[in-house]
């Protein structure tokens, strides 16, 4: 299988302006979320191998309701992709309404079963994602972490960015190995579908 067939059959199955439209509270999702413009949709669209299955642009903050996703066409299966965090230009009151919306969504649901944080590998670890990582940690949620972007780097770059990483995030012990990953080039991405199906069987 090449780098970029298609890794998961992924389905585009609602978008939601709020809490009240979610689909039932049932089966297992695993949660898409990072800060603006690091690349959450084209994560999605590489998985599946489609351009347009998750909407992408290059303007910070495109994504605003939470988007849900069937795998496998089996819908007691899903990735759900949250709003991105972090957007400096978005007003005070957007912002504070996408960080409710996130934290509703996964305080709330039973099925959410782990959580899929990522970041520009050239930006880590920034205030904001520290704080998302022990906030997950709080609520016991498993959590990877992807390096996106890798191929905007050397690989000795990549590995150096992925080792700080590493160093800096070993104490949790929620979270798996962080992956370097490129939405472009689709490294990295059949790594990634393994874990999703391991968390999606257990």
């Amino acid at each position: 299988m090449s780098e970029k067939s298609m890794l998961l059959k992924i389905n585009f199955e609602k978008s939601c302006p709020s809490e009240k439209f979610f689909p039932p509270d049932e089966g297992v999702e695993l949660a898409i979320c990072g800060r603006s413009n690091s690349g959450k949709s084209s994560i999605l669209n590489t998985l599946a191998n489609q351009k347009k299955l998750a909407k992408t642009s290059n303007t910070p903050g495109r994504t605003q309701s939470i988007n849900f996703f069937n795998i496998n066409e089996d819908p007691s299966k899903k990735l759900v992709d949250l709003p991105g965090y972090g957007y400096a230009k978005a007003s005070k009151k957007m912002q504070k309404e996408w960080g409710q919306q996130i934290t509703k969504y996964m305080a709330s649901r039973k099925s959410l079963r782990g959580v899929i944080l990522i970041m520009d590998v050239r930006h880590p670890l920034q205030e904001s994602d520290l704080n998302f990582i022990a906030w997950c940690e709080q609520y016991d949620l498993p959590l990877q972490i992807l390096l996106n972007k890798s191929d905007k780097l050397s690989r000795n770059q990549a590995n150096k960015a992925l080792l700080n990483c590493v160093n800096q995030t070993n104490e949790n012990l929620l979270l798996d190995e962080p992956i370097l990953i490129s939405a472009k080039t689709a490294h990295g991405a059949d790594i990634l579908a393994k874990r999703i199906s391991i968390w999606l069987t257990q």
